[in-house]
């Protein structure tokens, strides 16, 4: 499997290309905030084939460029139906009065073909299987998609702004629920393996069981011993 991922843009948001090799199709996750010159780059690299773009959620760091995106190798984009208003409004979705400025000029609005994902889906896209999980909290629209163990690597999960290494997505945004997200945390991230590798929306990799060990709010939400740092630092937009 290859999977080749970037930050891009100012907020410096992890955009990955999923296919199962190179010369292959693939699929896009989460191109945010001027990413798509990473996307024309990684595609022409590997020689890839783009079949769909899926998104974590709504927030513009996370689908600034998924109309130009979308529209350059004509394919459907995937959203959670709570958090497709994001892609139109996406001051609202910061708590933003309309016409305040917004990092300059940006792209908004659906794409030509949007698709809506929802809770417990399999998503049979370029060779592989997604399966996606409802992840509310950070957003009401909030999912990860995880893949499956493969030959040559474990499981992985891609968790947008749920978990990150250390800490999780911040809750004080339009929509944001930290008791939701504490639930999402232990409903979605508790049940998995120990080795599942865990690419996240923003910042370096992590695995499942390194983030039981240490990530002070899964600690708590697994009823781990010792003190809970609450005021950990969160992370995303």
């Amino acid at each position: 499997m290859l999977i080749a991922g970037f930050p891009a843009g100012a907020w410096g948001t992890n955009c990955y290309l999923v296919a199962p090799a190179a010369g292959e199709e693939c699929v896009i996750i989460d191109p945010g905030h001027q990413a798509a010159e990473g996307v024309a780059e990684t595609v022409a690299k590997y020689r890839l084939k783009p079949v769909a773009v899926v998104l974590t959620h709504g927030h513009i760091d996370h689908v600034a460029s998924v109309v130009p995106v979308c529209g350059a190798h004509s394919v459907p984009a995937w959203i959670h139906p709570r958090d497709r208003y994001m892609l139109s409004d996406p001051e609202k979705a910061l708590g933003r009065a309309i016409g305040q400025p917004l990092m300059g000029e940006l792209t908004v609005g659906e794409p030509d073909d949007l698709l809506e994902l929802s809770d417990g889906a399999a998503l049979a896209l370029a060779g592989l299987e997604f399966s996606v999980a409802h992840a509310p909290g950070h957003t009401e629209g909030s999912v990860t998609f995880r893949l499956p163990e493969q030959p040559d690597i474990p499981p992985v999960l891609f968790s947008g702004d749920l978990l990150f290494a250390g800490s999780i997505g911040r809750t004080d945004l339009p929509g944001g629920d930290h008791a939701e997200i504490l639930r999402s945390l232990a409903r979605v991230c508790l049940p998995l393996d120990d080795s599942t590798v865990v690419l996240s929306g923003h910042g370096p990799q992590t695995t499942i069981g390194r983030e039981r060990a240490a990530n002070p709010y899964l600690r708590e939400v697994a009823g781990g011993p010792g003190a809970v740092d609450l005021q950990a630092p969160r992370r995303g937009m």
